[in-house]
């Protein structure tokens, strides 16, 4: 078995836990690979000293890999997708961060739960992607043009709000004047989307929400729309940009520029424990059904 291994930060207690799961992978003789730059983190803080068979980027990447493990929340797992794209190779995220909604084992389990892991006894959940193009071509959009969370389009340097034309499959839907507005898929319907009033979406539902963010037009509500539509956006305001983001990544616009978004033809495929659902994460981590009365 052949992994890869991920993560952005060093946490201060991040030392025990990286490595258990070394020396876990290792005693089953798994072919270890890790980013180089957190391998250089680990080095540095003096974790291991051990050295490891190391990636860059996403050409060094291929079909070969079991797993990748992306260590840290769900920030890094957004990160992952980067080195992952359309390789299908299942992500499995360790949370070493706070609430790590998408992380699929917590770091106290990682003893209880690698063999588990190592032994393929798990599901793999397709998560929607979402790729957008821009009109005219953006340079730091045109090489990772996609999300798993989400594409949104949010003012830049000013305090005003925005005007975003939309339309789905050509035919126009509204003007928002807001902040901004979020394109979401199921999986970034529990992240930002959420915060702003959007719903939950179950991960296996083809569709999207549009969210806006602080709407000045008040009867502006969340929409929930079929995941094969092309959403065109249009911004216009008193500054002459307005910021997109996809995931964690920002680029900035031209207001002159049209935002096309669309399905990724390649889903994202993450590693779930058959002791895990959606729904039991939504009970546990956003507290549904939590009550003092109880």
């Amino acid at each position: 078995m052949k992994v890869g291994i991920y993560g952005q930060f060093y946490h201060s207690d991040s030392g025990k836990y990286i490595e258990e799961l070394l020396l876990a992978l290792e005693q089953d003789n798994i072919e270890i690979f890790i980013e180089k730059n957190f391998l250089n983190l680990i080095h540095l803080n003096k974790t291991v000293t051990k050295e490891y068979n190391h990636f860059s980027t996403f050409d060094e990447l291929d079909a070969s890999y079991d797993l990748f493990f992306s260590i840290g929340g769900d920030g890094t797992i957004l990160k992952s997708i980067n080195f992952i794209r359309d390789l299908k190779i299942p992500i499995l995220g360790i949370n070493t961060g706070r609430l790590g909604f998408l992380a699929t084992i917590q770091k106290e389990e990682i003893k209880q739960t690698i063999s588990t892991i190592l032994n393929k006894k798990y599901s793999i959940s397709e998560r929607t992607v979402l790729s957008i193009k821009t009109d005219p071509e953006n340079d730091e959009i045109k090489y990772t043009n996609f999300a798993l969370n989400e594409i949104a389009v949010s003012r830049k340097n000013t305090t005003s709000m925005i005007t975003i034309e939309t339309w789905l499959n050509g035919n126009y839907l509204t003007s928002y004047w807001a902040d901004g507005l979020i394109i979401s898929t199921p999986t970034g319907s529990t992240g930002y989307s959420l915060s702003c009033g959007g719903p939950v979406i179950m991960p296996n539902t083809d569709a999207l929400a549009i969210t806006p963010i602080a709407p000045h037009n008040l009867n502006a509500r969340p929409l929930i729309i079929k995941d094969d539509t092309t959403i065109t956006l249009k911004v216009s305001g008193r500054e002459d940009f307005y910021l997109a983001s996809m995931d964690s990544r920002l680029a900035s616009l031209n207001n002159k520029t049209i935002i096309t978004i669309t399905k990724a033809p390649f889903k994202i495929h993450m590693v779930e424990l058959h002791s895990d659902s959606f729904v039991k994460t939504l009970r546990q981590k956003l507290l549904w059904g939590e009550d003092r009365r109880n």
